[in-house]
């Protein structure tokens, strides 16, 4: 089940600065998707625990992690922020161009994006959200299952994402794009599952 639409009209990024801040949508080819709820902790443990060991080996770095909510604006060209009609957010955005960063956050691919899936936003990532960072170009793309205990890692090549290759969520894994990060998985089993709700 994909996430719900704001409407039936074609969005931009500069009509999208306008909105409320305190309901969250994404723009993908124009089209405004409602972001699920707040995360779960263990979500949120996840993303911290990632987030923790890619910011502390990239210290001193050329690239930098950003943890969301973080606007990543995906233009198809040299068009003005305001006509953009492609900005999300991913759980980690990874950027090594400094040029590429403002105010606002990212405009232009990432070097790395990292989505940790959730029954609300699984099938939407990996398929809407997949193809809009493939088309901006985005050199590597995970996605972490905490419920399946995987990882599936897209790598761009010849303008595309062929077929990913599938870890468990185990030992270490290289990012490629960013050479200097290795995740250790096994530093991300130390918290406790929190009890599910009642």
């Amino acid at each position: 089940m994909g996430l719900p639409l704001r409407d039936s009209k074609l969005h931009t990024y500069g009509e999208y600065l306008t909105w409320p801040e305190n309901v969250r949508y994404e723009l993908i080819n124009g089209e405004a998707y409602l972001m699920a709820p707040a995360p779960s902790v263990d979500h949120q443990r996840l993303v911290g625990d990632l987030f923790r060991q890619i910011a502390d080996t990239l210290d001193g770095h050329r690239c930098e992690a950003f943890i969301a909510p973080f606007d990543v604006r995906l233009p198809r060209g040299d068009e003005a922020d305001a006509a953009v009609d492609t900005v999300v957010q991913p759980d980690l955005t990874i950027v090594c161009d400094s040029e590429k960063i403002d105010q606002r956050g990212c405009r232009g691919a990432p070097d790395w994006v990292i989505e940790v899936l959730s029954p609300a936003t699984a099938a939407h990532d990996q398929t809407v959200k997949l193809g809009a960072y493939e088309r901006a170009g985005v050199p590597e793309c995970w996605f972490v299952h905490p419920t399946d205990r995987t990882v599936t890692v897209y790598r761009l090549a010849n303008g595309h994402y062929g077929r990913p290759d599938i870890f468990e969520l185990a030992g270490t894994l290289p990012c490629h794009s960013v050479d200097s990060v290795t995740i250790d998985w096994d530093r991300m089993s130390r918290h406790p599952q929190s009890a599910p709700d009642s």
